[in-house]
């Protein structure tokens, strides 16, 4: 069976066809009838789409991670493109079977073994101390624990939201903490690079990954946070941190989130805790800047609403880079090749 039309490809005012996974789903009244509001995702990316009344009526229930094919016309909704589907159903377990599960996973852009990689050789430098280096490698070491972190998501929706997202997270806010660390350092920098190392960790137990990447049971009822100082304890027990030093991890992976109406279970009390906080929420939001630039393609202008940000955001122009001079011993190789071909 074809794939059909991608998400990247689709464009206002273009009729659609394609198979996609469902990610969201949901029902809603409007004065017509009631509706479905989906999320159709695919390798490429993810596309709100409606099924208006009557059509809403021939579906009783639409799970999340099911696989359709859907039929419709793409139209501008509040500057962002929508797909009113005109026709739908579900894929029967032949046709999923011949269908490649990866071309409707969306992966991080950098290849994940590479980054796992980079990530373990940085830890390798940079921690020291024996209990804090037994508490990492003993973590890592763990073959169960290191598979399910190299391709979870960071996120259902905001950012990162992808296989490996949370590893490319991970691996941004570890470099932006050393930099931080060389430029403070007043800062205990193994003790930072260890919160930024496991601040997310609790994700691989929040979220279900696959196609429907939707909450676990335990992700709605501990949440990331809970479940990653959780999944530290018996590693801590073995590790031979002090007792303040363990405190200071959980308080760091705790206070992360910087507010308490955003989710900290206490506000950061430390100079590390702060620099933490800062360093997650700038690499999130660079992220999310990412994506909606991406979705403009080249050259400036003005992003749709972004509710997460509160705010549309511009493009601007870049300043114009002055390129390096070639080397001269590559421009004379260069040169001397050419007078060979004459």
């Amino acid at each position: 069976m074809e794939k059909g039309c991608y998400v990247k490809d689709i464009a206002p005012a273009s009729d659609v066809g394609g198979v996609f996974a469902v990610s969201q789903a949901a029902q809603g009244k409007a004065r017509n009838g009631p509706y479905w509001r989906l999320t159709l995702t695919d390798a490429s990316g993810g596309v709100e789409a409606k099924i208006w009344h009557p059509l809403s009526a021939d579906f009783a229930d639409i799970a999340p991670g099911s696989l359709v094919w859907a039929e419709g016309r793409a139209e501008l909704f509040r500057e962002q493109v929508q797909l009113v589907v005109e026709r739908m159903r579900f894929l029967s377990p032949a046709e999923q079977a011949a269908l490649d599960e990866a071309a409707f996973l969306p992966s991080s852009p950098y290849p994940l073994d590479g980054m796992l990689d980079e990530l373990l050789a940085l830890c390798r430098e940079e921690f020291h101390h024996g209990p804090w280096r037994k508490l990492v490698l003993d973590f890592f070491a763990d073959e169960g624990l290191r598979a399910d972190f190299r391709i979870c998501p960071a996120a259902k929706g905001i950012h990162h939201a992808y296989a490996g997202g949370l590893l490319e997270h991970t691996l941004s806010v570890f470099k932006l903490c050393r930099s931080l660390a060389d430029l403070y350092e007043e800062l205990d920098r193994q003790a930072l690079l260890a919160g930024a190392l496991f601040h997310d960790m609790g994700k691989i137990r929040e979220f279900s990954g696959g196609l429907a990447n939707d909450y676990t049971d335990e992700g709605r009822l501990l949440g990331h946070i809970m479940l990653g100082v959780a999944m530290l304890e018996p590693f801590l027990a073995r590790s031979g941190l002090s007792e303040a030093l363990q405190m200071h991890l959980k308080h760091l992976i705790l206070s992360h989130h910087g507010e308490l109406e955003y989710g900290a279970v206490r506000l950061p009390q430390t100079a590390e805790a702060l620099t933490l906080h800062y360093a997650d929420n700038l690499d999130a939001k660079l992220a999310q800047c990412r994506g909606l630039f991406a979705q403009q393609g080249g050259g400036p202008g003005w992003t749709p609403w972004q509710s997460s940000l509160g705010r549309t955001l511009c493009r601007i122009e870049r300043t114009p880079e002055k390129k390096s001079p070639e080397p001269r011993k590559k421009a004379m190789k260069r040169e001397c090749l050419s007078l060979l071909k004459v």
